[in-house]
Parts: C-alpha cells; structure tokens; sequence
C-alpha cells in the first residue's frame, strides 16, 4: 500500500514551487507592505528604492491594467492598496530585482506615510460598531421560545476559540511567465487554479484562455492555500506582463505568517436547555467570528458553523446566529474543518458545563442526544445511513468508558500533584460543498499505445494522497495494475473550470469524473475485446490482472493487446467526462435544503496527563472508532485521520496567536508560535476502522477522510478540564483556547478558586 509520492519525497525528487527551473534572466519579487493595521495614505516615495542596486520594477496599484480587485466570494479585497491600508501586511507594492535579497532590501528603501485610523481587532466589538462582512445568518429549527419551559436545567456561558497557523512546510509562491501572443503561464502553489486563473484574467483584463495555471503538487495547505494563494500569483503575473520577463515571487517563512490569514478566532454565547435526565430540549448560539478585514472565504466558513452548531446530536428546538465581523488583521481563510470546528467545540463547551451543574458526566448527555435514522439537521437535512450510534457504541464495546473512568479516579485518589482525565468526543462532518456550484469536476484519460495511462483532474496534490487514491480507482476501474498509470500536473488548459481542491471532496469529485472517463474508455474496449473474440455481447467481457476475460473465463488477449488492436481500428483512446454531486442543494434565503451528500461519523476517547504545578502536560492515547467507508487507501486514510488528531490538538492546546494593540501579529515566527512537536503526538493513537458501512456517495464506496477526523482533537480540552478539576474541583472553568500551560496555571492558581 506504498504512496509512491512519498518515496519521491524521501529522495528529494518531488517538485515544488522553489524547484522549478526558471530560465536566465528571471527576476525575483519582495512584496512591499503596510506597518499599520488602518489608517489613510498619504505618501509614497518609491525612488530610493527604484534606483536600488539590481531593481528592474516597483509594481503598484497604478500598474493594473484591469481591476484592482481579487475577492473571490466578495468583490472587497485589493491587490494592491490605493487610498488606505486595512491590516498590517495589507500587499502597497511589488519591488522586483535581479535577486530576492536586492528586492528586500530596496523594500526598506520605500518612504511611506500614513494617517493613522482606530483599528479594530475584537469581533464583538465590530459587531456593535455594525462592522459585518454580511448581514448576520440564522439556522432555526422547532421553536425556541416555548422550548425553555419544558426545561428542567438552563445554563448559559461563553466560549472563545482561538485561531491557528497552517505552517504549511512550502510557503505561498508562484513563479510567472509571458507566452506567445502575450498571454501568462503561472505555476502557482494553489488549492484553486481556476480561482488564479480567472483573478489574474481580472487583474490583467485579459480574457481566460489567455492565463494558463499549473500545480505540480503542494507542500502542504490545510486550506491556507485555497484563497490565499491568489494574490502572489496575481502579484508575479501581473509583473512579468509588465516587465516581459519572468518572475518568481516566494514569501519568506516571517511573511508568510505575517501576511496571510489563519483560522478564525470566534467568541460565542451559548444557552442550553436540557431535561433532568439528560435530554437536549433547546439550544441557541450566537457565533462571532473574526474574519479579517476583507471577506476571503469567510461568508462559506461562517455557513459551515451554523451547519454543525449542534455536532452529532438531535435538538428539536435550535436557534444558531452567525456574525461576519470584519477587524482590521489579515483577512482569516479556510482551514481544515473550515469554520465546522469552531462551531462544534461550542455545543460540546455547553454539553460539559451542563454535565457540570447536573452532576452527571458530559457523556450521559452525549449518548442519550445522538442522531438517529432521519433526525433533522437544523438546516433542514435529513440523516440518512447514520452511523453516530453505532460508532459510539463499537467505542465503547472496544474501550469502555466507565473502566477508563474508574481507573483514573484511582490513579488521582492516590496522586497528589499529576491528575489524569479522559473525555468522549463524538462527531458529525457533513461532505460537499456548502457553495452547491462548487460540487463538480472533470477527468481526462489518455491511454497510450503501450498500455500506459494518464490523467488529469482538478484535484491538486498537497502530500493528502489523493493522485494515489486516483491512481487506485483508475487501476481497479480497468483492471490493470497502478504502475500503468500516471497522474498529471493540474492545469488549467487541460482540464477547465475547476473547483478548488478543498471540503474534503478532492478524491469524492475527482474519483467520480476518472470513474465515468474509465467507463467510457472501458465500454470502447470491451467492443473491441468482443470483435476480436466473435463474440456478439460485448457485456460479457471484463478485464482483471491486465487480463481480459469473457464470461469470467481468461482469454488470450491482454490489456497492451487490446489497447492496440483498439488504436489500429481508429477507436479513440481518449475520454473526458465531467461529474456533479446530485441531489444537493441549499436555499440561502430560507435556510433550508440538502447540502451534503453524506455524512462522516465518528467517536473517540482521550486521556492525559496533567502536572498541575508546572502547568505541562501528555496524552496518554487517543482512541476511535471512524466511519471510513469502505477503505481506499488504507495506509492513506490512516496517516490522514493521526494527522488530522494532531492538528487538532495542536489547536486545543498550544497554537496561540497574539496580537498587540496595534493589531500587530506578536506570534510571528516559529520562534513564538507553537506547533505540536514529536511530545505532542499522543503515546497511543488507536483508529478502529467501522465495518459494513459502504458509501453509496462515494467513489468506489469510500467516505472522505481529510477534515472529519480534525474535531477528535476537541476532545483533548475537555480531559484537561477533567483532570484540572480533579486537583481544583471548585475551579471556575473558562472555555478559552488554545489551554497553554499558562492557562492551565492560572485557572488552577486563581485567587478566587476554592
């Protein structure tokens, strides 16, 4: 079960970005940007810094030829700023130069003045100030106001989630070149080559077969490469138009963090009512969110909170309110889980403080709240094949929670200064786009006289394996073996209009168009394995192990056999097809609607340990039951689920971002933002694979796996909470992210606790 990508990697062969050879003379970008969160401008001198040693061009607002714009979703984001600057890091100029260090180095060159303006950096108070990207969005479902009387406990609180950096291993870049005719060719490190190409046709006022886009592969994205990789490559082409050479443009590991959004942070109140034995009769919600100061994608990120406000369970009565606020730091954008994690560790913050007020553990609320068969969604949606119980209850089977329980309330009766906890976190992914038009893909398939095939997708590569998982479904579509087949570069002239490699539906998409293209390849085939034969049905031949058989029965004819008996009597050997996720849609006016095709399910269970004078902690194991489908890619679909615990952990627990009051980013550098090291990964990290559960709305039976498994690391902060409370049990509990050690310290250690 070998990803053959990854032996690449191993050896340095694969190709990104910074490996791509650029021809002399290539000339290198350095993106010139704004020290101050918001304020007016009031000049700027370029020519120090344009008579700088080795500088060829300073490229600004005044060098568009067509429009200054490269919001993607809202037309309210620049290339370059004109008249004010909204963020530090908001992009003013281009310097390009013979090498990258003349362009930084002529950027400090640049006198610039401002008039400074107040900045805003909380989202609650942009929401008062009526700060809003978009009017607020509400999810209703039952009726709310009479529900809080059939409540016998009611528990209000807050919640705030912090943000988080992608630390993708590549950083943002593109290099750009003049065509013949003067069009552009962009290698750009994109989850959205479609996206690139159609802003770069806006920016140029070119038409789009004049802009060709290619990605090789990524080095990482995680979301921060879906949107966000539009502006450098705008950036880069815009000044190889200009200047009629090519331009390499790649961000520095310090800028890419300074300049580029994250995750976006929320704070939100929350109101849960429930019966005393447990049963969630009511919930209302309002979420915050802090998008930045341009939209980006936060209007669809804002849409996917509300769509998992209540996680995995049935409430009959649930009224979610969303606010888009708009702050003066870097527009924030897709990150796995994409707006869903922020939402769901909110009901579980409210689920474990009303456990807390009844006295009972959070996960006799969870179990008794679970979906079921045809339970709806607050946005309308119908369950449908659920799986919530049945993962719950195979994790439960496997590793039961009250033995778990048990054994650490006697590890903490006995230990005075290391406490233990453990949580449950059950979940609930829902897969497709929310953004219905975006559910589309095509393929193209060429075989190649010799046997061997390519093809091309949209799908993008960013080390999720999904050319490995393309390669797996063309190779079982025909038969044949995966060393036949090669995956191409995603570009933009071969296959057109393309949905971003993102919402986990890269394999989902993209496998249904090989799949079609296969098809329609193999009905070609198996007309002329018939012909060859005599035989008159051609239905009865199939092809296995390189092998063709009629009626199951092998022939004599093999797979390279037949490709070129199928080339000599002029039958095509090339395919196109072109697949839509049916039967999803959602009404943005009601709020109502089918927006995904199905859902992924899941539950797990946590321990840790805590050192409650240090403030330092471990994880003992985190262990799941996970709703896959049936398996792809084993070996994929395993490092994909660990990965995506990690990043959740990371999240919950050492990933802070700090700004000052001037809106400048304190976290800036590896040096002060923390990501999970080798000691964060979990000692024992066990994935059940749930059996018997085939997805009849996924390639070849699988279910998507990118995202859903990011929401176990939630479960990590509530095992803090549990063993900070063991040594505290009268601690005033905050849910505020990420829980440092320093938090963890001072929550332990305050005054006012008992």
């Amino acid at each position: 079960m070998r990803n053959s990508d990854s032996v690449h990697h191993v050896r340095g062969e694969s190709h990104f970005i910074e490996d791509i050879n650029v021809p002399e003379g290539t000339l290198f970008g350095y993106v010139f940007y704004s020290p101050i969160a918001h304020g007016k401008i009031i000049k700027i001198d370029y020519s120090d810094a344009f008579n700088s040693k080795g500088v060829k061009g300073i490229i600004s607002a005044k060098d568009i030829p067509g429009e200054n714009q490269i919001g993607g979703v809202i037309p309210d984001e620049n290339l370059f700023a004109e008249d004010s600057v909204h963020f530090i890091g908001h992009p003013i100029a281009l310097v390009v130069a013979e090498t990258y260090l003349q362009a930084h180095e002529a950027s400090k060159k640049i006198k610039a003045s401002f008039k400074k303006l107040p900045a805003i950096l909380d989202p609650r108070e942009a929401a008062a100030k009526d700060e809003l990207i978009i009017p607020p969005r509400t999810f209703e479902l039952g009726n709310i106001n009479d529900s809080w009387k059939e409540c016998d406990f009611i528990i209000e609180g807050k919640v705030d989630s912090g943000g988080q950096e992608h630390i993708y291993l590549e950083t943002q870049g593109a290099v750009a070149f003049q065509t013949e005719g003067g069009g552009i060719k962009v290698f750009s490190a994109t989850q959205a080559p479609t996206a690139v190409q159609r802003t770069i046709a806006r920016i140029l006022g070119f038409p789009m077969n004049k802009v060709e886009v290619d990605v090789q592969r990524l080095g990482g994205a995680f979301g921060g490469k879906e949107d966000q990789a539009t502006a450098w490559a705008c950036m880069a082409a815009l000044a190889a138009h200009k200047l009629g050479t090519p331009v390499k443009l790649i961000l520095n590991r310090q800028d890419d963090i300074r300049i580029t959004g994250k995750r976006h942070p929320y704070s939100s109140d929350y109101k849960i009512g429930l019966t005393k034995d447990g049963k969630i009769i009511a919930y209302q919600a309002t979420f915050y969110q802090n998008a930045g100061a341009c939209a980006d994608l936060s209007t669809a990120i804002l849409d996917r909170t509300l769509f998992h406000c209540t996680n995995t369970y049935f409430i009959p009565n649930v009224h979610a309110t969303a606010l888009s606020c708009r702050t003066n730091i870097a527009p924030n954008t897709a990150f796995r889980g994409f707006g869903g994690p922020q939402g769901m560790f909110v009901i579980e913050s409210a689920i474990y403080k009303a456990a807390q007020v009844m006295g009972i553990e959070p996960v006799e609320i969870q179990r008794k709240n679970l979906l079921k068969e045809g339970d709806e969604f607050p946005f309308g949606q119908k369950t449908l094949k659920c799986n919530a119980s049945r993962c719950f209850d195979e994790l439960e089977v496997n590793y039961p929670f009250a033995k778990i329980f048990q054994e650490i309330n006697e590890f903490n009766s006995k230990s005075t200064l290391i406490k233990k906890g453990a949580a449950v976190i059950p979940i609930c992914f829902g897969i497709s786009f929310t953004t219905s038009i975006l559910n589309q893909a095509s393929a193209l398939i060429h075989i190649y006289t010799d046997g061997s095939i390519n093809i091309s997708t949209a799908a993008v590569e960013m080390g999720q394996g999904v050319n490995a998982k393309l390669k797996r479904i063309a190779a079982r579509t025909f038969g044949v073996a995966e060393s036949r087949i090669k995956v191409e570069s995603t570009n933009t002239s071969r296959v057109s209009n393309t949905s971003p490699t993102a919402a986990s539906k890269g394999t989902d998409l993209n496998g249904f168009a090989v799949i079609d293209a296969c098809n329609i390849l193999y009905a070609r085939l198996q007309k002329v394995a018939a012909e060859e034969l005599g035989e008159s049905d051609f239905s009865t031949i199939s092809f296995n192990h390189e092998k063709v058989f009629r009626n199951n029965v092998v022939t004599g004819l093999t797979f390279s056999n037949l490709v070129n008996k199928a080339y000599s009597k002029k039958v095509s050997l090339t395919a196109q097809a072109h697949h839509s996720t049916p039967d999803i849609y959602f009404n943005t006016k009601t709020n109502k609607g089918n927006p995904f095709a199905y859902h992924v399910y899941g539950s797990a269970v946590v321990q840790v340990t805590l050192d409650c004078l240090r403030g330092i902690y471990e994880f003992d194991f985190v262990k799941a039951v996970h709703d896959f489908g049936e398996i792809l890619h084993k070996t994929i679909d395993l490092g994909q689920a660990e990965g995506g615990i990690v990043q959740g952990i990371g999240w919950m627990t050492c990933e802070e971002l700090k700004w000052n009051s001037e809106g400048k980013l304190l976290t800036d550098a590896l040096s002060t933002y923390k990501i999970p090291d080798i000691h964060a990964i979990p000692k024992v990290m066990n994935i059940h694979f749930l059996e018997n559960s085939p997805n009849d709305f996924g390639p070849l039976h699988s279910k998507a796996i990118g995202e859903p498994p990011f929401m176990y690391g939630l479960g990590v902060y509530f095992a803090l909470m549990n063993a900070m409370r063991a040594f505290r049990p009268g601690m005033e509990i905050k849910f505020d992210t990420p829980l440092t050690p320093e938090k963890v310290l001072l929550m332990l250690y305050n005054s006012t606790t008992n």
